[in-house]
């Protein structure tokens, strides 16, 4: 069982050894947004949405608990969670969208503590990461540091619920800003280059992805379902779920994730150190640095502008009988690449370069219609995916193919724009649920089916579609990406005043 926490979903899918999916349940998460800037949510409804989904998934499966070999946990990378010594959460989970802290990157940038971080670190700091959280708390809520007993990710929290044992699991950690990634250790020194160093302590011991973690609890086997004693494996960091269920075991192909953030990354045994590239983690394959540029700008920027703008081709689309998404593929594939030169800023969370962005269209007139608002939209995301992506391509000699996930790999209209823009060839694997995919690589190793993750890619992962570029429209989109480089950087200006 793969157990996948994200932006807006919980969800649990079991899977056979090669890579089946069985049976599903998943259950829509909610956050608030108390004040600009602010993305919360409570953690034990978070805790509650993971029992009935586990629950559901094994009634969907028709299957006896006892069946499940093992689990592993996923979810989303930053944001913070913390556990109080009064046994229950101190403060409302943290998700990765937050940018309250959007003051403490770039206070230590000016103050050279991110220089002196970054030989430990390897990273640039980011204003969701937990340390800038934690040092906002400090500032603003300073009575909550008293109470932490543990620090957490999301994944790390379920799986904490699960069998009442509180670990850190690398690949989460390494991407904090808080662990020295060339002795793969918390330090006190460290953490009191940002004055936090009286959390040391809560900081719990790590593991890596398939180590045991424990067994399901005597407590969570009765809120889920699940066999008490059931092994529970380290889990990771959803884009490292990702990443390996698309088969990024070598050093060939580059992952590309459209999902509610911006993901593209590669794996290299040595990490960049020019800083040129947002992060360097610790992979789930051990050996390996992930290679990330990241930034909440993809595809949660569509489903906001179709959810907020089309409700008349949400109607049509059900008046047809087609999912609403296929419709809006149809509408804008009636779009050649060079009928409309509107700019689409995806900063409906912050941008790539500034937490405070604010998301635009530009360009637009009145012969235009909604159909070339769908296709700009479309295309803006993959213009930001692709300013993350030169930075990665300057530093690696050659790429065989990009390997796409997230919600735009559900539409081969959006994939061909990437493929088109990226002038590579892009390749989709064969599954609809990657994280959750992931995770169950993680559990079959923990559970000795597969020797390592490598060998359950081998038996696991499929790809089942493979696009490649089309030399005309990447002609017109390098003039179009340039044009969409000159509107955001002629705006940087003006955030601060919104």
């Amino acid at each position: 069982m793969g157990i996948d926490n994200g932006g807006t979903l919980s969800k649990a899918v079991i899977f056979d050894d090669r890579g089946g999916g069985i049976a599903s349940a998943s259950v829509g998460l909610k956050f608030s947004t108390p004040k600009a800037g602010f993305t919360e949510r409570d953690m034990e409804q978070l805790w509650t949405a993971n029992c009935d989904t586990i629950r559901q998934a094994i009634a969907n499966a028709k299957i006896e608990a006892g069946d499940i070999k093992g689990v592993a946990c996923t979810g989303h990378g930053k944001g913070l969670y913390l556990w109080g010594k009064d046994g229950k959460p101190c403060y409302p989970g943290i998700v990765s969208m937050d940018s309250r802290a959007w003051e403490y990157p770039e206070k230590w940038n000016k103050d050279g503590t991110a220089d002196r971080v970054f030989s430990k670190t390897f990273q640039k700091i980011l204003a969701c990461q937990p340390v800038s959280l934690l040092a906002w708390l400090k500032d603003h809520d300073p009575e909550v540091l008293a109470k932490i007993q543990w620090i957490f990710e999301v994944k790390d929290y379920i799986r904490f619920r699960l069998t009442g044992q509180a670990f850190a699991e690398v690949t989460d950690y390494s991407g904090s800003s808080m662990m020295n990634l060339k002795e793969v250790r918390f330090e006190r020194e460290l953490l009191a280059e940002f004055g936090l160093e009286e959390l040391f302590e809560a900081l719990p011991p790590i593991k890596y992805p398939t180590d045991f973690c424990g067994g399901i609890s005597h407590r969570a086997s009765e809120e889920t379902g699940l066999v008490e004693g059931t092994p529970v494996a380290g889990g990771m960091f959803d884009i490292d779920a990702c990443a390996v269920a698309m088969d990024i075991t070598n050093e060939e192909n580059i992952a590309v994730i459209a999902g509610t953030w911006s993901i593209n990354e590669y794996i290299s045994k040595e990490p960049v150190l020019n800083k040129t590239v947002m992060m360097n983690s610790l992979y789930c394959i051990s050996g390996y640095y992930l290679i990330e540029e990241c930034s909440p700008t993809s595809a949660g920027n569509h489903s906001w502008f179709v959810d907020m703008f089309l409700a008349e081709e949400k109607q049509k689309a059900r008046e047809l009988g087609k999912n609403t998404y296929s419709y809006l593929d149809e509408l804008a594939d009636k779009i050649a690449p060079d009928e409309q030169n509107i700019i689409f800023l995806p900063y409906l969370f912050g941008s790539n370069y500034d937490p405070q962005a604010k998301a635009s269209l530009i360009g637009l007139d009145s012969h235009h219609t909604r159909a070339h608002v769908i296709r700009a939209v479309m295309e803006g995301i993959v213009f930001c995916h692709m300013i993350h992506m030169e930075k990665l391509l300057a530093n690696r000699k050659s790429t065989r193919a990009v390997r796409l996930a997230g919600g735009a790999a559900n539409s081969v209209v959006w994939s061909q724009i990437f493929s088109d823009v990226f002038k590579l060839p892009v390749e989709i694997i064969d599954t609809a649920e990657l994280g959750t995919l992931g995770c169950a690589m993680v559990a079959a190793v923990a559970a000795g089916t597969y020797k390592d993750l490598p060998e359950a890619a081998s038996h696991m992962v499929r790809v089942k579609a493979r696009l490649e570029p089309n030399s005309a429209n990447a002609a017109v989109y390098d003039k179009k990406l340039e044009l969409y480089k000159k509107v955001s950087r002629a705006l940087e200006g003006l955030w601060k005043n919104f």
